[in-house]
């Protein structure tokens, strides 16, 4: 999401920086948002979050990413609809991704959309010691740390202050 509110850029980071830790041992590559995906003949869409398991594909040396394995977006109040429901068609139309992670900003809310053989599933996880199990990663996100440096009291969701 181009223009994003602070706390957008902190919840991505913070999913940057655990899944890198979680995969270093691993052949997957965590990307931060600016790659694109291919989703159709004419269609790219840019998730906030991308991680690729094996040999990355690219379109002729571009940012056009072509095998990612899971995708995160990170919604505000503006873009919901268009993630849930538009970037989803999108995203399940891509052969690789196993996983659509949405995240939340402004309250403890992940909803993870997993691939399996029957279709898509959805779980949706709303406490702060949930964990969010990315089998296409063989890892556990634990909201707290997607959550980090973010102060759900005020009722804005914006980061918390140095000394909280």
């Amino acid at each position: 999401m181009t223009g994003g509110k602070l706390y957008h850029f902190v919840i991505s980071r913070n999913i940057v920086v655990l899944l890198s830790r979680l995969l270093a041992d691993t052949d997957c590559l965590v990307l931060p948002g600016g790659m694109l995906i291919r989703v159709g003949v004419a269609s790219l869409v840019a998730p906030d979050v991308s991680v690729i398991c094996g040999e990355p594909e690219t379109e002729a040396d571009t940012r056009i990413l072509l095998n990612p394995t899971v995708v995160v977006e990170v919604i505000s109040s503006s873009s919901i609809n268009h993630d849930r429901v538009v970037k989803r068609d999108f995203y399940e139309s891509v052969a690789s991704i196993q996983a659509y992670l949405i995240i939340d900003q402004h309250r403890p809310l992940a909803e993870l959309y997993t691939r399996s053989e029957t279709g898509w599933q959805l779980q949706t996880f709303t406490s702060l010691d949930d964990e969010v199990a990315l089998d296409a990663l063989a890892c556990q996100l634990p909201l707290r740390d997607i959550y980090q440096k973010i102060d759900f009291e005020d009722g804005t969701g914006a980061p918390a202050s140095a000394d909280a």
